[in-house]
């Protein structure tokens, strides 16, 4: 049985079948909160970004006009609420901790192994905790570019319509923020290459 498209969900959706949305939401929900959790850095302010997304979109349907695809309108909404949620907190962390969920799905995801040596996995840990901090360190919207295109694997094109910049803009702020990056992780004793 052949899937429906994003679009085919929405307009049905529109049409009052609950169940189209359920769909939809399902098929994108881990996506979302991914971003969201790379954002905010924090599960439960994740959870309420992904599940207010998904609230507001439900809320939006009817003005949603199809000039973009449903995965680009669900990620700009949760990229405004995840900024929005930064934005309302107080600062409050200075340092990754060594327990961040997300230093474990860094090594996870750049597939970094360490045999049995105590010394390189301690060593690939620090690294994934200081390019973390650094993430953390880079202004809102370098930081979004960079999750976006590089830990999330949106396309330019893709990523330009999320946040509403074009194509180019999209390309020098991730070479800014690889640059950034390159420098903090260089401060802190670690190869520039890392990045």
């Amino acid at each position: 049985m052949v899937q429906p498209t994003d679009r085919e969900l929405v307009d049905q959706a529109r049409g009052g079948d609950a169940g189209a949305f359920g769909l939809l939401v399902r098929r994108h929900q881990k996506r979302i909160f991914r971003l969201a959790f790379h954002l905010v850095r924090s599960g439960a302010e994740a959870e309420d970004v992904t599940q207010e997304t998904f609230v507001r979109a439900y809320q939006a349907l009817g003005r949603f006009d199809g000039r973009s695809e449903p995965f680009t309108w669900l990620y700009r909404i949760a990229v405004n609420l995840s900024l929005n949620t930064i934005r309302a907190r107080k600062p409050t962390r200075d340092s990754t901790s060594s327990d961040d969920p997300r230093v474990e799905g860094l090594l996870r995801e750049t597939r970094l192994t360490f045999g049995s040596d105590p010394a390189t996995a301690s060593q690939q840990r620090q690294l994934a905790a200081a390019l973390c901090d650094g993430i953390d360190a880079l202004s809102d919207t370098l930081r979004t570019t960079l999750i976006l295109v590089c830990i999330d694997g949106i396309a330019h094109e893709e990523a330009s319509k999320i946040l509403g910049c074009p194509e180019g803009t999209v390309a020098w702020r991730v070479h800014e923020a690889r640059r950034k990056l390159r420098e903090y992780l260089a401060a802190r004793g670690f190869g520039g290459d890392a990045v």
